[in-house]
């Protein structure tokens, strides 16, 4: 069964006095495109996150976030006294010196200074890590049954549009039959225009009816096109990952349709052929979401 690209889950952990919150965002894109956000404890293990999520989510446009929500004080990041001292200091001096009135906010100013938030040296430990780890292909899941939500419904739409171009292929025949009266009096016209020539070279006359029947005939682009519609329901149905080769049906559909409506030779036929296009730029579009 096919699955979209888009995709959410978020999970939330209690791990080494910390509550961690894990996060995935999923679009379409044609290959896989993941950018990591993680704190720098995790950042080492990023390498590892990027294979899990590719093995599991395999193509989209993934955003990962990592989150530490709350933990111990004593893993919480530290105000450096001594290098804020030194600051006020500085701009104190400073303000003296070009006699300048300090202003109100002047610890705000210092608060952005760099290096006036210091983090402790903690390390990543194993367990804590193997918690993550679980975590990740838990958050992985949810956005697998999210694409897996929202392909069932884009694969309700594709089942329809598809009948429908089978329905129009259907209401094609009539049309073809009726047309046979008015080619075979354009071709007597075109035959009394050209008497005098077919009676010098009685070879044109066979030349211009096989012309004519090759370029009118539709049958084979419709079993071709009838063929190629229950390929791709046969495809969404029973492979996964299969948007590209969807992709690669909807071309072979896409110039059935294009040689029939050339080959018509037909108002009434071309009216069909037109919202056939219709029904397959549709599909088209939502292919973009396809797994």
């Amino acid at each position: 069964m096919i699955k979209s690209m888009t995709g959410f889950g978020k999970t939330k952990l209690e791990t080494n006095n910390k509550v961690i919150g894990l996060e995935i965002r999923s679009l379409n894109s044609k290959q896989l495109d993941m950018n990591l956000r993680t704190p720098h404890l995790y950042r080492e293990k990023e390498l590892d996150i990027r294979k899990i999520i590719g093995s599991q989510l395999i193509r989209g446009k993934i955003d990962f976030y990592i989150n530490i929500e709350q933990s111990s004080v004593d893993s919480a990041p530290q105000i450096n006294n001594v290098v804020a001292r030194h600051f006020y200091t500085q701009i104190e001096n400073l303000s003296k010196e070009l006699n300048i009135e300090k202003q109100n906010d002047i610890l705000g100013i210092i608060m952005r200074m760099p290096d006036i938030i210091t983090s402790t040296n903690e390390e990543l430990n194993a367990e804590e890590w193997k918690d993550i780890e679980k975590a990740i292909f838990e958050t992985i899941e949810k956005v697998n049954a999210f694409r897996s939500e929202e392909g069932e419904l884009l694969f309700t739409d594709f089942c329809q549009r598809i009948d429908k171009i089978k329905e129009l292929l259907s209401m094609v025949e009539p049309y073809e039959k009726a047309r046979i009266p008015h080619i075979r009096e354009r071709i007597q016209s075109n035959i009394n225009s050209l008497l005098d020539e077919i009676n010098k070279d009685n070879s044109r006359l066979e030349q211009e009816m096989i012309y004519y029947l090759e370029k009118l005939d539709i049958t084979e682009e419709k079993v071709r096109l009838l063929k190629h519609c229950d390929y791709f329901l046969e495809v969404i149905e029973k492979e996964d990952n299969a948007g590209k080769k969807l992709a690669f049906v909807c071309q072979e559909i896409g110039r059935e349709i294009n040689t029939l409506g050339s080959k018509a030779n037909d108002a009434d036929i071309q009216k069909i052929v037109v919202l056939m296009k219709d029904e397959l730029e549709k599909i088209k579009e939502q292919l973009f979401n396809i797994l």
